[in-house]
């Protein structure tokens, strides 16, 4: 069994790549951080876990393009696709929003899951038990916080990216899942002062923060067969943050 995990050299990524490699599959993370992917591939090869890196900007879709071509010279099928890149991109208001700001963003996290899901389908085709596995946010039900709406509103169109995808793949047994963090400890959060994330424990049930390893093991269960009646769907994983 062989998974993708893009941008998977740090934090959930990485996190999701142990839990894949764990249950058996063979590891290819994409990234543009070189010295990250050093880090990350000692990692898994310290639990005993086969992982290699192709460099590639998930913003680029002749970046894209070349890494899966790359892939597909390597190996003839797909099992698992973990759309990992993406993120807040920094913050503006809808005011004074620059285009060129929102473009970047709506890339970050829509473009890089349509680039790669376009190009791993003909792999996956041909994979054992083939899913691809989005990022959500609970962004997306909040509307974002301040400056954060444009990202809010590149995840809604995952979300809706997701359900199409899982629709349009049916046919050949490609399920299409996501998973939608509330607030995860890592360093997503790094520019946020830690005094400020505190405060945000009031509004989250179980009065923590998650772990990367706790959305991990999600997605590690909707990539295994005890997933097999799952596609379309978008789990929340935010120890009750969504209902306060």
């Amino acid at each position: 069994m062989r998974a993708v995990i893009t941008g998977g050299t740090r934090g959930i990524g990485l996190s999701a790549a142990a839990a894949l490699g764990k249950a058996g599959y063979d590891i290819i993370i994409t990234g543009i951080d070189k010295e990250a992917s050093e880090t990350a591939l000692k990692k898994l090869e310290d639990n005993g876990i086969k992982g290699e890196f192709i460099y590639a900007d998930s913003m680029s879709e002749e970046d894209v393009n070349r890494c899966f071509r790359e892939i597909s010279r390597k190996y003839d099928s797909l099992d698992v696709l973990v759309n990992n890149v993406g993120g807040l991109g920094g913050r503006q208001r809808f005011e004074e929003m620059e285009t060129s700001f929102m473009r970047r963003v709506m890339a970050l996290n829509f473009d890089s899951a349509f680039f790669a899901s376009r190009a791993a389908i003909p792999l996956l085709k041909k994979g054992s038990h083939p899913s691809i596995i989005n990022y959500s946010t609970i962004a997306v039900t909040s509307g974002g916080g301040p400056g954060a709406g444009i990202y809010s509103a590149s995840k809604a169109a995952v979300e809706g990216l997701t359900r199409a995808l899982a629709k349009d793949l049916a046919e050949y047994g490609i399920r299409v899942n996501a998973v939608s963090p509330g607030t995860i400890d890592t360093d997503f959060h790094a520019a946020t002062k830690r005094d400020i994330m505190e405060t945000w424990k009031a509004g989250i049930v179980m009065k923590r923060f998650g772990q990367p390893e706790e959305v991990a093991s999600v997605i590690e269960f909707l990539a295994s067969e005890k997933a097999s009646f799952l596609t379309g769907e978008i789990i929340q994983i935010n120890g009750g943050q969504a209902f306060i």
